[in-house]
């Protein structure tokens, strides 16, 4: 599951842990402080922000070179562009340097950052270890042409799958990121899997946005969602050749999230084969009635 679900809200499970470390950081540190000293909740925030802040800030630095040349999108957080490692370091040192300038603060502050970074950490490890024990699921899907096709039939090469829909503005805004990967990538399969659409829709988005994209299938009930567990769109997910699930991205990718994404595969060699696809994945949308082509 990577996605938590009530009703029409959806959200992904890695920012639940997160929320959930803080409160359970709150918690702690109130019922600690409450048997003697400061309530450490205003500072437990702080800490959070100046954390998330620290990991965007050290993203940003280590893909600069997909930011430098549009620097609004420094700002624009809705890619997922974070390192954590670095923001707990931050945190941490930041959490030090407040309870030396407090000492009624300290026991608390100890207690709830303590407390929310461990269950941040095992939450975090255990979700990756259920992840990556993620196989690919068996589904039907159908091509441009209206063809059965099995998902199964793309395994035994490095495979991206797309989770989008027309109506999605982040999937409408990440097209163009992922189609240039996939001319850039050709030593990786991308699928781009229309959740419950027509051919006829998807065919006359394409063409007005002047899209060129190989691979487009259509999943009319949405089971590949319900089986890899995401209800959320766009969901991007990165599978190894053997058909494991290596790491998913809720939400919209940007170049530089996109690439941090695509470092679990390795990096072609000259002499690399391209890796191939069925048949007749790779045939365009027809095109709609309205357009020439």
């Amino acid at each position: 599951m990577l996605t938590f679900t009530l009703g029409t809200f959806a959200i992904a499970l890695n920012h639940l842990l997160l929320i959930s470390a803080l409160a359970l950081a709150t918690f702690v540190g109130w019922r600690v402080a409450k048997r003697g000293g400061d309530n450490p909740e205003s500072a437990l925030f702080s800490l959070f922000l100046l954390g998330m802040l620290a990991a965007r800030i050290a993203f940003v630095g280590v893909y600069w070179s997909h930011y430098r040349n549009d620097p609004w999108q420094i700002i624009d957080l809705r890619d997922g562009g974070f390192l954590a490692w670095p923001g707990v370091i931050v945190l941490l040192l930041a959490a030090l340097y407040r309870g030396w300038r407090r000492p009624g603060l300290r026991r608390p502050l100890g207690f709830g950052v303590a407390s929310g970074v461990a269950f941040w950490l095992l939450a975090t490890l255990s979700l990756n270890i259920y992840e990556q024990g993620t196989r690919l699921p068996e589904i039907s899907l159908r091509n441009a042409a209206g063809e059965t096709i099995q998902l199964s039939d793309y395994q035994g090469g490095p495979l991206v799958i797309n989770l989008w829909a027309t109506w999605c503005p982040p999937c409408r805004r990440e097209m163009p990121v992922l189609e240039n990967a996939q001319q850039q990538r050709p030593d990786l399969t991308f699928l781009f899997v229309n959740q419950a659409e027509s051919m006829q829709s998807v065919a006359t988005f394409l063409e007005t946005q002047g899209l060129s994209l190989n691979n487009v299938l259509f999943d009319r009930s949405g089971r590949l969602g319900q089986a890899v567990g995401s209800m959320a769109l766009p969901t991007t997910l990165f599978y190894s050749p053997d058909g494991r699930l290596l790491s998913s991205h809720l939400g919209e990718l940007s170049n530089a999230s996109l690439a941090r994404a695509l470092e679990n595969f390795d990096t072609p060699t000259p002499n690399s084969t391209p890796a191939t696809a069925p048949a007749t994945s790779a045939r365009k949308l027809p095109c709609p009635a309205s357009a020439t082509c």
